[in-house]
């Protein structure tokens, strides 16, 4: 829990060597010292941040937290990590990546149909730099309190920078999204556009836009944008119950997340190429074939990607309208196996360990 800080220490037969030379012991003894005031301090300033909700009978500051579930709704729970240069660029500012760390769990609850409720956050960081620490946990509270969702508890300790989050949320009974209900008949859509973030990493890590126009860059800064600060579809997650018969969100691709609903499910997903839903900045900075690519197999869009009734089409569009939320639809479910392209047989998307 974040409530008991974790010092880097040396191995003993290490220590016994410095503590013979009194100089280094001194120098030994004030750095520990230095780094647990500054852990310390990382606690507070989280624990004076997070959100206050009723549910909550023991947050930060003991062993583990205590909550109180509402009546007759379930609890999901969904985990995951990001790590400096697999997740995101070395260079990605601290803002940015508290924004994300919580983010792209807030997705996988938005794909179940959950209203956030609580999480917790490990993090392991090279040092303690107040700085980073501070424009971190601006980041990370930005989002938390747009959707209501409380920090109650986590652990510290020093390494590579990685972070991770367990999110909680709550849906009633039975009425959770899941990917294996998709249905032969049904409509696939998908939110907003897909393969800006991954058309934003290919260019940052490309330097590709040194000598670019003024338009060009700004084409540039909104697909970055994308890439550091996505959009979880909380609320559309939330109001996709009442339509949607199955669901995920758009992490690793749409070629994967959709495979997942297919294999899941026991269905084919046909997919129309010239259906999927593209920015204009995309398009302008990658060209055609690139920007469709991406929007393919590409990650980290954290879009939602659901199948529906073909008699929910109106009710849909209605509810983008509404949302002020595109949703497109690009496909749909048949009897079969596996994710189609224009009627040849695909995969593709992000694979940790390929």
């Amino acid at each position: 829990m974040l409530g008991s800080p974790c010092s880097a220490r040396l191995r003993p037969a290490v220590r016994r060597v410095i503590e013979m030379q009194p100089s280094m012991a001194r120098l030994y003894k004030k750095a520990e010292r230095l780094m647990s005031l500054a852990e310390f301090a990382l606690i507070d300033r989280i624990r004076a941040r997070t959100l206050e909700r009723d549910d909550i009978l023991l947050g930060i500051g003991d062993d583990a937290a205590l909550l109180q579930p509402r009546a007759n709704e379930q609890l999901v729970v969904t985990a995951d990590t990001l790590n400096s240069g697999v997740h995101f660029p070395v260079e990605t500012p601290a803002f940015d990546i508290g924004w994300k760390t919580l983010a792209v769990n807030l997705s996988d609850l938005a794909a179940m149909g959950a209203r956030p409720a609580w999480c917790t956050l490990a993090l392991s960081l090279p040092e303690a730099s107040e700085d980073w620490i501070e424009a971190f946990a601006d980041g990370f509270f930005a989002l938390a309190d747009q959707h209501d969702i409380a920090l109650i508890g986590g652990d510290t300790t020093r390494g590579p920078l990685s972070l991770s989050v367990t999110a909680m949320g709550q849906v009633g009974r039975g009425q959770a999204l899941r990917r294996d209900r998709a249905q032969a008949g049904d409509d696939i859509w998908v939110s907003g556009t897909l393969g800006d973030a991954a058309g934003a990493l290919r260019l940052w890590q490309q330097g590709a836009l040194s000598i670019a126009t003024a338009t060009l860059l700004a084409d540039y800064e909104s697909l970055r944008l994308r890439l550091l600060r996505p959009t979880p579809r909380v609320t559309l997650g939330l109001r996709l119950r009442a339509f949607a018969h199955a669901a995920v969100d758009v992490s690793d691709g749409l070629l994967a997340d959709l495979g997942h609903i297919a294999t899941r499910s026991n269905v084919a997903a046909h997919v129309d190429a010239d259906s999927l839903p593209i920015s204009h900045a995309l398009r302008e900075l990658l060209g055609r074939d690139a920007a469709r690519d991406c929007a393919l197999r590409g990650g980290d869009d954290y879009e939602l990607c659901f199948t529906a009734a073909a008699d929910q089409r109106d009710a849909l569009h209605y509810l983008a309208e509404s949302l002020d939320v595109p949703l497109t639809r690009i496909g749909r479910i048949a009897e079969g196996q596996g994710v189609h392209v224009d009627g040849e047989a695909a995969d593709g998307g992000y694979q940790h360990f390929a």
